[in-house]
């Protein structure tokens, strides 16, 4: 084997995607996760948004990045995520009442969802992510002092990031200066990563 040919082979044993594909995203050295870089690149190389504006949930880094239609970064926040780990939702949960839905049922499913911009039941914007599952992006929810979420927000920490019945909850000058004007022209995609499963199980040719 000629050294020209070992080399294309192990460049493609590290990255068979770039190379078919090309192309990477612009995180604009704001910090990311491997998995949260790799996951943008894959989306940005492979066209997989469709030319629409994305947004990435890092559930384990309690992170969310917003980009536009070419992968260049629009903002990063954290995020309030479900109380419980899990990357599924549970059979019929958009229609139970809050009170009826168990703690371990509390969760923020992963996946690729076509969202867009709609309205919660007091009128309020928010970006629908899972329809039927009633899961959204929308900003910080403060009507429970208790809960104390902007504080949990603003922590160092991410083991204080879980609290929410499964929606993702930002703080609202970053709702409102980042996640609603990258939406207000068009649908778009958000990609939940799973917390409990590979990504490469969640998200239809990504390796």
């Amino acid at each position: 084997m000629s050294v020209k040919w070992w080399l294309a082979l192990c460049a493609l044993a590290v990255a068979p995607w770039a190379l078919a594909e090309g192309g990477r995203a612009d995180f604009k050295l704001e910090p990311a996760s491997a998995e949260a870089s790799s996951l943008a690149d894959w989306i940005v190389g492979s066209g997989d948004n469709h030319s629409l504006p994305f947004v990435i949930v890092d559930k384990r880094g309690a992170k969310v990045f917003v980009f536009d239609v070419d992968g260049s970064l629009r903002g990063a926040s954290a995020a309030l995520l479900g109380q419980s780990s899990g990357d599924d939702s549970a059979p019929g949960i958009g229609t139970r009442k809050l009170a009826d839905i168990k703690p371990e049922e509390r969760t923020t499913p992963a996946g690729r969802f076509v969202a867009s911009l709609g309205h919660n039941l007091h009128g309020g914007e928010i970006l629908w992510v899972d329809y039927d599952a009633a899961i959204s992006l929308h900003p910080v929810v403060t009507s429970n002092p208790r809960e104390q979420r902007l504080q949990r927000l603003a922590s160092a920490t991410i083991s204080d990031n879980r609290i929410s019945y499964g929606c993702i909850n930002v703080p609202l000058k970053f709702y409102q200066a980042v996640v609603s004007p990258a939406f207000r022209q068009s649908d778009g995609i958000v990609y939940i990563l799973p917390e409990t499963r590979p990504a490469s199980a969640v998200f239809a040719g990504y390796r």
